[in-house]
C-alpha cells in the first residue's frame, strides 16, 4: 500500500513528463536589455555577494556563502512573505529540520526512488528536511481536530536539505540548484472538499509576491507524469530568467489531499463523525531562486542591481547593489 502514489484530481493532464505541463497563464513581458545580460553569479561574484568557491573548498560542490546584500535579500524576501501572510491569518512557525525515519514514510517522500534525495542520519534514525512542509504537516499526527477550528494555515521559515539526486551536469553553474537552502513554506489544514477552493488560494498568495516583485511569471499546472507521488495536483510558477531566455521554477503549491493525513492519522470531528483533513503546501519563496531573478531581471549595463521597491523598506533604504 506504501508504494501506490495519491491519485490525480480529474482537471490534472494526462501526460508522460515535463514536456506535457501545461501553461496556464503568463503575467508580464519578458525582461528586455539594451545590452546583453549577465547570468546571476556573474553578477554575484562581481558585486562580491555571492561565492560558491570558498562554500566549495569547505563543504564540495552546489553549497553557497551569501554575502553582504544577498544575505540582506533573503531576509527582506523572508519579512516581505511573513508580514503579508500574518495578515491573512497564517500561523508562523519555525519548525524542526530533522524528523524521524517512519515520519518521512508516512508523508510519503520515501516511495517510487525519492528516497534518493533525502539527506539521512542512519545512525540517528533522522532524515534532514527537504521542505518545512514535512514537520508542519506532520505536527498533528495521531490528533482529531475541531472543525470550527479550520482552516489551520501556517507560515514556516527553515533551512531546507536536498540531494539533487540525478540532476548532475543539470543547473551546475549557480545557485539555481543547491544542497542548502532557506524556505518560507506554507501549509494548510481543510475540511473535505474544500481543498481546490485553499488550492486555488494558495496560488493566488504565490502569484502575488512576484507581482509585488515586478517579475515577469507563468503559472503552470503539472500533468500526471511530472506529478510526484503524494500530490493530486500541483502548480509551479515559473520567473523569467534573462540568462538562459525562459522560464524557470520558483515555487510549487499542491493538494495532497487526505493522502497525508490517513497516513498520519489525522482527523477533525464533525458532528459525531471524525473525518480526514485534507492537507495542502505551498512555497511562499524558496529563497536562491527569487535572488537569482532579481539579481538578473533587475541588473544595469554598469554590473549593478536595483532593489525591488517593495524590498527596499527592509534593506534600510537601499536602493541599488554596486561594486564597492
Amino acid at each position: 500500500m506504501l508504494t501506490i502514489p495519491n491519485p490525480a484530481k480529474p482537471d490534472v493532464k494526462v501526460g508522460k513528463d515535463e514536456s506535457e505541463n501545461e501553461v496556464l497563464k503568463k503575467i508580464g513581458e519578458p525582461t528586455k536589455f539594451k545590452f546583453t545580460p549577465k547570468d546571476h553569479l556573474e553578477l554575484g561574484e562581481a558585486l562580491n555577494i555571492i561565492d560558491m568557491q570558498r562554500a566549495a573548498k569547505i563543504s564540495g560542490a552546489r553549497f553557497d556563502f551569501l554575502i553582504n546584500e544577498a544575505a540582506l535579500l533573503e531576509f527582506s524576501l523572508k519579512q516581505l512573505a511573513f508580514d503579508v501572510l500574518l495578515k491573512e491569518g497564517f500561523t508562523p512557525v519555525i519548525p524542526p529540520v530533522l524528523i524521524k525515519k517512519e515520519i518521512m514514510d508516512d508523508l510519503g517522500y520515501t516511495q517510487m526512488g525519492e528516497e534518493e534525495n533525502i539527506f539521512s542520519l542512519d545512525k540517528d534514525g533522522l532524515y534532514l528536511i527537504g521542505t518545512s512542509e514535512q514537520s508542519i504537516v506532520s505536527m498533528f499526527k495521531d490528533e482529531v481536530l475541531r472543525k470550527e477550528d479550520l482552516p489551520k494555515r501556517f507560515v514556516g521559515f527553515s533551512t531546507c536539505f536536498r540531494r539533487e539526486a540525478g540532476s548532475y551536469g543539470k543547473d551546475m553553474k549557480g545557485i539555481f540548484r543547491v544542497h542548502q537552502f532557506d524556505k518560507v513554506e506554507m501549509v494548510s489544514f481543510v475540511e473535505e472538499g474544500q481543498d481546490d477552493k485553499e488550492h486555488e488560494y494558495l496560488l493566488s498568495l504565490e502569484e502575488k509576491f512576484f507581482q509585488m516583485l515586478e517579475i515577469p511569471y507563468q503559472v503552470v499546472r503539472i500533468c500526471t507524469g511530472d506529478l510526484g507521488f503524494n500530490a493530486a495536483r500541483k502548480y509551479d510558477l515559473e520567473v523569467w530568467i534573462p540568462s538562459q531566455n525562459k522560464y524557470r521554477e520558483v515555487t510549487s503549491t499542491s493538494t495532497v489531499t487526505d493522502f497525508q493525513s490517513r497516513r498520519l492519522n489525522m482527523r477533525y470531528q464533525d458532528g459525531q463523525n471524525k473525518k480526514y483533513l485534507s492537507v495542502l503546501n505551498g512555497t511562499a519563496f524558496s529563497m536562491n531562486r527569487p535572488i537569482i531573478a532579481i539579481l538578473e531581471n533587475y541588473q544595469e549595463k554598469d554590473g549593478s542591481v536595483r532593489i525591488p521597491e517593495v524590498l527596499q523598506k527592509y534593506m534600510g533604504g537601499l536602493k541599488k547593489i554596486a561594486r564597492k
